[in-house]
């Protein structure tokens, strides 16, 4: 695996110190099924697979969907792999268990594919050569009840079990050379805290850890407390996770959640990231709903890395038009606060 240091800020551990680095954003993708379905002309929502169908289905559609972000100014891409398992292929595309495991392998090399085309496409480019991160979501969504956004299954579902269901995902893309994991929108602490200690198995392995949370800009999904979760999770592992924030969560209660975690933790801060949908709320029978009351995420991105936020992108909703404008932001920002240390020194 090929860590980057880049990729911390703050102190994290094989990190740039604070002075060193301490204007160093990393800005994600996009909510990769959303952009997806600029490609397809089937529905990707519903499906039990959700995106991840459409890795065997429409191979160059995922991979012009990971060019898509890379071109906006994404400085990593997620695998397609948020809801691939080995059961869920078996069981939706009739794969025996090592073609299951082959396609998430596939998933990897897909963006894999997509960085090098980007790299001959912007040779001259001051940038560095995107991340690949492995996108492990929630047990919950193999369940197809969406209770990765409640944690319901944490009532009756074992930490042990958890473990077995993400091990063989996590080693395949690792296997596959991913830079980093991305453990996310995990809904209960049994299993943050669970794929915390699963990720030791992989002394080698980097990831951060993100959450589904509450609309009240206080809790988790199952209803425990972000911050208190965020920090215990953190300190079981600060060796190898580069971040704890949330994902899919409304971009209004982002400021909430994070306001005030690292107070009295000035000289070991966890290092943050976030994710949000574009705000729209998603029905049944009708979609996703509610796009002309939401401001766009953009808007909200000086407050967050005012806040110390150092990773930050979109997640459902948000096109990669939408990770161009956070580029955006994010430029202004950083040129902002070099102005402010320029007058210092002067």
């Amino acid at each position: 695996m090929s860590y980057n240091r880049r990729l911390t800020r703050n102190g994290a551990d094989n990190g740039p110190s604070a002075t060193e680095d301490s204007n160093r954003i990393v800005v994600l993708d996009g909510g990769f099924a959303t952009q997806l379905s600029c490609h397809v002309d089937q529905p990707v929502d519903g499906d039990p697979l959700w995106s991840a169908r459409f890795l065997a289905t429409h191979p160059q559609a995922v991979i012009d969907t990971h060019l898509d972000f890379l071109r906006a100014g994404a400085d990593l891409i997620m695998t397609n792999t948020y809801q691939a398992s080995v059961g869920g292929f078996m069981e939706y595309l009739k794969l025996t268990e090592e073609e299951s495991l082959n396609l998430i392998t596939k998933a990897v090399n897909m963006a894999q594919i997509a960085c090098d085309k980007f790299v001959t496409e912007y040779p001259n480019t001051n940038r560095p050569r995107p991340l690949i991160v492995g996108s492990i979501g929630p047990y919950g969504a193999s369940l197809h009840d969406a209770s990765e956004y409640t944690g319901s299954y944490a009532k009756y579902t074992s930490p042990e079990t958890m473990a077995e269901w993400h091990r063989p995902r996590i080693e395949a893309v690792l296997r596959a050379g991913v830079d980093v994991l991305a453990l996310e929108t995990i809904p209960c602490s049994v299993e943050a805290e669970t794929l915390v200690e699963l990720l030791k198995e992989y002394p080698a392995a980097k990831a951060w850890l993100s959450f589904s949370c509450r609309p009240d800009g206080k809790h988790i999904s199952y209803g425990e407390d972000f911050q208190k979760v965020a920090r215990k999770c953190y300190d079981m592992n600060p060796q190898q996770l580069i971040a704890i924030g949330a994902n899919c969560i409304a971009p209004s209660s982002v400021e909430g959640l994070f306001r005030g975690i690292n107070k009295g933790r000035e000289h070991n801060p966890v290092p943050l990231i976030v994710y949000p949908n574009s705000g729209e709320k998603y029905n049944a029978q009708l979609g996703w709903i509610d796009r002309d009351k939401c401001e766009p995420v953009d808007v909200y991105i000086k407050t967050w890395l005012d806040l110390g936020i150092s990773f930050v992108g979109g997640c459902c909703r948000t096109y990669a038009t939408d990770v161009s404008r956070i580029r955006n932001e994010v430029t202004k920002w950083q040129i902002e606060q070099a102005k402010k240390t320029n007058n210092k020194i002067i």
